[in-house]
């Protein structure tokens, strides 16, 4: 599935190039090396070895890990290549290093030609299966996760592979009431254009799949962008486009949210979920086209639009799993709200157990800055750090009795601003390490004496909370200022640069495409990386079921933690004991509150959905499975729901969007509520608050 995930992306990229040209099938004899992609590979190559992070010989060794990861970014769920295809493939086993160094890449296109081969093959027998029957008794399975399945003996077993896929394509129709001929008409469609996606890929496009598994052999976050694609991403970087607000990819043939981002349409609805995939889609009247199998470029057209028009989604939840009840959603196109990016200030004041007691909370969805704004030295240039401190300043006039920064789903943002909010909360002292490639250590510090903020603090994390937060999260926990709770985060702990080859082309040499490079990697204060770990919470909830299969820790090949020399800082001292007793408190209330217990069970749900790798045949079998999941799924709510005094949900009623607003602040937010009553807890325990310092735990 991880591998999936990548090598997704790396076709991804050339697909979004391929839809911005012409459409037309490229013709097997043009796929060739061009003299351009020599020079750029010998350019990638230098840059690769002489300042990525990670250094690795390029030997034998790096060879045959290349072609492993070549033959996986084609065809990761093994559908196409046979046994003795990738025997073939083995004479470039120990070969591929010494090609890279001469700059002679020609067997990437000859193994992607078989490649292309046998998707005509296999989709010309999908299409010719849509005219039999099938018997949706048998007892059958269909593997949908074949990643670390053999590879298909021969073609007879290849066909088993496509006849069962084929079955489980049309079973999942049924599932979803389409008549018979619907169903082929759909299936023939999505068949043809998963051949003609590859048929259009032409020489550069296949370069950059080659070349991107080449910096992935590295690591994960080091890719190869070809001329057009570069030319895209960068103005994907200066435009604001008016869509969804949702950050989008493709995994196998599915186009899957990635990243909801905040402000956006789908952030401020809160229905469409990270992992969600987007089967259909449809404009306000009309149908919802199947959209399984389309270039993502596609998809995302179709999505985009005109503000105020609405945009109609068919969605394959994560939690429903691949053979789930789908559900539509209708969404209104707007550009990112950037107010709704900004820090937001709440007051919890109706806290069990806690009566007269006030929390304040800042919700930080990410680190921005306005770096325009304050290159041109305009005076209230908007960022992150400047919010912050304002609102610090609003909390002391009410006032509260501690603070929680709430970074949940926070992926980051400016290293500046990192350091900049870090500083409001320390007197002065490092906040983060970097190191790059050749060895040098660049600490960033906060210069600024004095703290806005010296009382109880909190800071909320979760699996997505990512880079800037956890360098944020982790400078709050080594200098003991506060308290991390909740998940551990994601683990995105390196630094990557951009880099156009033309620069380094020589002179009228150009169109050789840009390189993504990770050149260093971050280290918080006490020496530890934030890399592959993330920040592991002081108090971890139970809803951090499943979070070792997000983020650099699922990734294959990412980075691993590391350490390096500790910065020279000054921890407060605190006692061990008083972090025991706020967990066996913490331990004591959720094992007590059905709000918490529901999180944990969704989150079992999530956690069993995503280990799933296969899937029954029979349709009585997976009738009953949606049912009882469905009926299992409105039970747990039903049960919150009347803990919390609403009415139980009927499984067929239709649900107005402000009902559905209003029962949401009635649940609350369990997991921030649990935040502010374990810093409430601090101020309850003997020592557990420091009067006017700058510290939440008392010195031992």
């Amino acid at each position: 599935m991880l591998m999936r995930l990548l090598s997704g992306f790396a076709i991804t990229l050339a697909l979004s190039a391929a839809a911005c040209a012409e459409v037309r099938t490229v013709d097997l004899n043009e796929l060739k090396l061009t003299s351009t992609q020599r020079q750029a590979t010998t350019l990638v190559t230098k840059l690769l070895s002489r300042h990525h992070y990670k250094k690795m010989a390029l030997d034998d060794r790096f060879s045959a890990a290349l072609l492993k990861r070549y033959l996986e970014a084609l065809d990761p769920n093994r559908s196409y290549f046979l046994r003795s295809d990738v025997k073939t493939f083995e004479i470039y086993r120990y070969k591929l290093d010494d090609m890279l160094h001469r700059a002679r890449v020609e067997p990437a296109f000859e193994i992607f030609k078989r490649f292309r081969t046998q998707v005509d093959t296999r989709t010309k027998y999908a299409i010719s299966l849509l005219a039999h029957p099938f018997n949706f008794t048998r007892e059958e399975v269909f593997a949908f996760d074949r990643i670390e399945a053999p590879w298909a003996a021969d073609e007879k077993a290849l066909d088993e592979v496509w006849r069962l896929r084929v079955k489980n394509d049309i079973l999942s129709q049924r599932l979803a009431g389409k008549k018979p001929d619907e169903i082929r008409e759909l299936l023939t469609k999505r068949y043809e254009r998963l051949a003609l996606r590859v048929q259009q890929l032409n020489a550069n496009d296949v370069f950059q799949i080659f070349m991107s598994a080449y910096g992935r052999t590295i690591e994960p976050h080091t890719t190869y962008l070809s001329p057009r694609s570069s030319e895209n991403f960068q103005i994907r970087m200066r435009l604001s486009l008016t869509g969804i607000g949702a950050a989008l990819s493709t995994e196998n043939e599915y186009t899957v949210v990635r990243h909801i981002i905040p402000g956006g349409p789908a952030d401020l609805d809160k229905t469409l979920k990270v992992d969600d995939r987007i089967v259909g889609v449809g404009q306000e009247d009309g149908e919802i086209r199947d959209v399984v199998s389309w270039r993502l470029e596609d998809v995302v057209q179709l999505i985009r639009g005109e503000k105020g028009t609405a945009v109609r989604l068919a969605i394959l939840p994560k939690s429903a799993g691949p053979g789930g009840k789908r559900h539509r959603l209708r969404l209104v196109r707007d550009k990112v709200n950037l107010d709704e990016q900004a820090a937001k200030l709440d007051i919890l004041d109706e806290i069990p157990g806690a009566p007269g007691k006030r929390v304040g909370v800042i919700e930080l969805p990410t680190f921005y800055l306005d770096s325009g704004g304050r290159s041109r030295g305009e005076r209230n240039y908007r960022s992150a750090s400047r919010d912050i401190r304002r609102l610090l300043e609003q909390l002391k006039e009410e006032p509260v009795d501690g603070i929680v920064i709430d970074l949940r789903g926070n992926s980051g943002g400016s290293l500046d601003e990192a350091t900049d909010v870090t500083g409001l909360f320390i007197d002065t002292g490092p906040v983060v390490q970097m190191r790059y490639s050749d060895g040098r250590i660049q600490v960033k510090k906060d210069n600024d004496r004095g703290v806005a903020y010296s009382g109880p603090l909190i800071v909320l994390v979760d699996r997505f909370s990512a880079s800037a937060s956890e360098i944020f999260a982790g400078a709050i926990q080594d200098y003991r200022r506060g308290l991390i709770v909740g998940e551990p985060t994601f683990g995105k702990g390196t630094v990557q640069h951009f880099v156009p080859l033309d620069n380094y082309a020589e002179r009228g040499q150009e169109g050789l495409g840009s390189l993504k490079l990770t050149v260093a990697q971050y280290f918080r204060v006490n020496g530890e990386s934030t890399q592959h770990r993330g920040v592991i919470p002081d108090i971890l909830f139970p809803t951090a079921l499943g979070a070792e299969s997000v983020g650099e820790r699922a990734l294959d090949n990412a980075l691993e933690w590391s350490k390096t020399a500790p910065a020279s800082f000054a921890p407060a001292n605190y006692k061990p004991s008083l972090v025991d007793d706020l967990k066996v408190r913490h331990e004591d209330r959720v094992n007590a509150d059905p709000h918490f217990q529901y999180l944990v069970e969704e989150a079992k749900v999530q956690q069993e959905s995503g280990e799933r790798k296969s899937l029954s045949l029979v349709q009585q079998f997976r009738e009953n499975e949606q049912a009882n999941r469905e009926a299992t799924a409105l039970a747990r709510e039903n049960k919150l729901r009347v803990h919390k005094g609403l009415t139980p949900r009927d499984p067929d009623e239709e649900r107005d969007r402000e009902v559905m607003e209003k029962e949401e602040k009635i649940l609350g937010d369990a997991v921030l509520r649990e935040a502010a009553q374990i810093l409430l807890d601090i101020l309850s325990l003997p020592n557990g608050n420091s009067e006017g310092g700058s510290i939440v735990l008392a010195p031992g």
